[in-house]
């Protein structure tokens, strides 16, 4: 695909960016800094969850979730509070202990984080997006990520110290009972956010570029502008990159463009395994490169993801 002209969008070029945006939003969340303003605003719409809490529970602390709930309860609210998946099921003896547990920690939180309780056998789709391997698993979601998680029932003391860590990391110090502290806008993240919605990857590029050199550290520009500039190098590269790197094995810069657009288009495995192979099948300046850019990405997936761990494993096996 060639990139569309200044002045004359390409319709096939944006419709490949929304399938890319698309994907890509929930794989390795794209735009966080967009993702996160839309979520929020969503969840500060919504009212307080209620007739969904279980009994006994005041509303808003414990909610059971569905598969079309999800969205609304689990992520977008993480935009506003931690979210503690309780994945359980009726027939689950461990699950009777704990669940009882984190209700009564969620209560005691006072609103400072939810509880989403979610059964495994009533929302099968959700147990396998989740990767869930048994029951009862806990995961905590933050602005729309996996943040921490264990597996099993764990006594009182360690629930309380998983939550109370939870609302400590995700809320600058704001401990169970206090009100976590709302988030300053920055408003020079605007053009990026802009430029993101009309489909514009180069004017957000340049927007994100602007932010970072007033600010170098900025903590939402930096990982924002790496994604954008991988959309910018998946598109460019298209689908013909995947037949011509296959017809090109040897190719490290065949390759390196077909794993940018595997990551643009969600396939973040298959991207990885594509440049791993070549670091298992290359020396000297080939290997290195291929090495580097299987790096960058991980940085643009980011290390929340169980994927890049287990692809730094393998790649640590392959160089040594």
């Amino acid at each position: 695909m060639q990139p569309t002209r200044p002045g004359r969008p390409d319709p096939r070029a944006q419709a490949q960016q929304a399938q890319m945006a698309a994907t890509m939003a929930g794989a390795v969340d794209l735009a966080a800094v967009k993702a996160r303003s839309e979520a929020a605003a969503r969840a500060q719409a919504a009212p307080p969850p209620s007739g969904d809490a279980p009994a006994g529970a005041p509303g808003g602390a414990v909610v059971d979730v569905t598969e079309a709930t999800f969205q609304a309860e689990v992520l977008d609210r993480s935009f506003q509070v931690p979210v503690v998946l309780d994945l359980w099921a009726e027939w689950c003896g461990p699950c009777k202990q704990l669940s009882p547990v984190l209700e009564a920690l969620a209560v005691e939180g006072g609103g400072s984080w939810v509880l989403a309780k979610v059964d495994v056998e009533a929302n099968p789709a959700l147990a396998q997006g989740l990767r869930v391997q048994g029951i009862p698993a806990v995961k905590a979601v933050w602005q729309g990520q996996l943040v921490a998680e264990f597996t099993g029932a764990i006594p009182e003391e360690q629930a309380r110290q998983f939550v109370t860590e939870l609302v400590q990391a995700t809320t600058g110090g704001a401990v169970p009972g206090g009100a976590a502290p709302e988030e300053a806008e920055d408003p020079r993240l605007d053009a990026a956010e802009a430029a993101l919605e009309r489909g514009d990857l180069a004017a957000a590029e340049a927007a994100y570029q602007a932010i970072l050199a007033e600010e170098p550290e900025h903590p939402d520009a930096s990982l924002a502008l790496r994604q954008v500039q991988l959309f910018r190098r998946a598109e460019d590269a298209g689908p013909d990159a995947l037949a011509a790197a296959d017809a090109a094995p040897d190719d490290v810069s065949a390759q390196t463009r077909a794993a940018d657009f595997l990551l643009g288009t969600g396939n973040i495995e298959a991207a990885f395994d594509r440049l791993l192979d070549v670091v298992r099948r290359t020396a000297g300046e080939d290997r290195d490169a291929a090495r580097v850019h299987l790096v960058e990405l991980f940085a643009v997936v980011g290390d929340q993801d169980p994927r890049v761990n287990q692809a730094r494993r393998q790649l640590t096996a392959a160089l040594f």
